[in-house]
């Protein structure tokens, strides 16, 4: 999960820095309002965290210009004011949930995560495709009510494809979601993961569940429906990256 955070407090970007990444969200920094902006625009984030106070412009601005430029984005509003009228008038324009500081860590994780499963259609924790059920909440997977064992890139990828069932994912997202531009490998390193991702789903369940989107990439979709595609067993170049994968994996 990508997140921007738009705060001008450096200890309490801090704070929420190590709150997040120690759950597994890949998280983006700035100062800025007019920055968080240009960045809200050019970047595709799961969710905005944003301050109303800033140095520049104010995140009322900030979330009205946003919402002007038909950025979807859901931007969660962490503030110090606790008064009704600033929170209605950020609700008011747009905002999809307001937080006032100081704020307890798992109250803040389970409000990004339930404003980021409104966002992509899903209410509850619990993604069901098939047999295979992925619960966002406490980051398990199971297949016909079995554990499934993955790894942590295999999990961040299906996790990333069950927020957005039914919808084609490039290379480069998935990249883009694993490494957040940090010491990224190969491209190529996505097809092995999807293809050791893809075996482990099928010896569980016995069905095939991702599918190739070619030209395009991947996409989560219930087996046997009528738009799954064909499924593809690895080529040989995947198989001799197979060891690259075991180490960064």
């Amino acid at each position: 999960m990508r997140v921007l955070l738009i705060e001008d407090d450096g200890a309490m970007v801090q704070s929420i820095e190590l709150m997040l990444r120690s759950e597994g969200l890949n998280i983006y920094t700035t100062d800025l309002g007019e920055e968080g902006i240009d960045l809200a625009k050019l970047y595709d984030y799961d969710l905005i965290v944003l301050d109303l106070t800033l140095p520049d412009v104010s995140g009322f601005e900030v979330l009205k210009s946003l919402r002007l430029a038909k950025v979807q984005t859901p931007v969660l509003i962490l503030s110090g004011n606790a008064i009704v009228e600033a929170k209605v008038k950020a609700l008011g324009f747009g905002a999809d949930d307001y937080m006032t500081k100081p704020f307890h860590k798992d109250e803040l994780v389970a409000r990004i995560q339930a404003v980021v499963r409104r966002s992509k259609g899903h209410s509850q924790s619990v993604i069901t495709t098939g047999k295979l059920t992925v619960n966002l909440d406490a980051k398990t997977v199971q297949a016909n009510g079995q554990n499934v064992r993955l790894t942590g890139k295999e999990y961040q990828i299906l996790e990333l494809l069950s927020l957005r069932k039914g919808t084609a994912l490039t290379k480069e997202m998935f990249l883009n979601h694993l490494y957040g531009g940090m010491d990224e490998p190969e491209i190529k390193i996505i097809d092995v993961f999807i293809c050791k991702l893809r075996h482990k789903l099928n010896a569980a369940c016995g069905e095939h569940h991702i599918e190739t989107v070619w030209g395009r990439g991947y996409v989560l979709r219930d087996p046997g429906g009528k738009d799954m595609g064909s499924y593809r067993a690895p080529t040989n170049n995947a198989q001799d990256l197979e060891s690259v994968a075991d180490q960064i994996t």
